[in-house]
């Protein structure tokens, strides 16, 4: 019995990275475009998955699982056994993994853009934090958007794509950049394009 569930545990393992590789073969936004494809699934909202939903968002996807495959990724999910599963929990374990390093130098861009500090960005954040980086981009210096559209397609970037309500969690925030972390071997280059991209001080200064 024992060694069966170590089978089991493994191949779960086993499946979910093929699934994150899958995603990344679709690019830097491939984990949150498969994050759209189940959320149109959870037709009430619940950020819970029934099985038919997550078999159906695999499908729609694009990705051909084994029947038996997506019932054992299922039930290793469904802890409590009430035929569903936490659809953010999901979503977190496919995440590309990412070094402690990357994790806090995401966090600290987070943090410095939380203006007011309540743990969800939006518009109001940026317009006291990222003003000055709106009004380096082209569209704003050729006239053809304004500050607060530039502002508005930074957030929806980040956001739900197909689905944006211009509000970025920290998860999404780090679902976003765990994305561009796959692309970016050196810890050290991505630390540095993060805080050069966000007005961080450098490590240890």
């Amino acid at each position: 019995m024992y060694k069966q569930a170590q089978a089991e545990n493994r191949r779960v393992l086993d499946l979910l990275e093929q699934l994150r590789n899958q995603c990344l073969l679709k690019g830097v936004g491939g984990l949150k475009s498969l994050a759209v494809f189940f959320r149109r699934m959870d037709t009430d909202f619940s950020k819970r998955l029934c099985y038919q939903e997550l078999d159906e968002g695999m499908k729609a996807y694009g990705l051909e699982v084994e029947q038996n495959d997506v019932k054992m990724l299922f039930e290793a999910f469904d802890r409590d056994k009430n035929k569903q599963i936490d659809f953010l929990e999901l979503i977190a374990k496919l995440r590309p993994p990412m070094t402690k390093l990357r994790i806090e130098v995401i966090n600290q861009a987070f943090d410095v853009l939380d203006a007011n500090k309540d743990g969800v960005l939006k518009l109001e954040d940026l317009k006291i934090v990222y003003s000055t980086n709106a009004k380096q981009h082209p569209k704003f210096i050729s006239g053809e958007w304004t500050e607060e559209q530039v502002l508005r397609n930074f957030l929806d970037s980040i956001d739900t794509p197909g689905n944006p309500d211009g509000k970025v969690t920290r998860e999404e925030f780090m679902n976003y950049y765990a994305g561009v972390s796959s692309t970016v071997d050196d810890d050290s280059y991505f630390d540095l394009m993060m805080r050069a991209c966000y007005g961080l001080p450098n490590r240890g200064s």
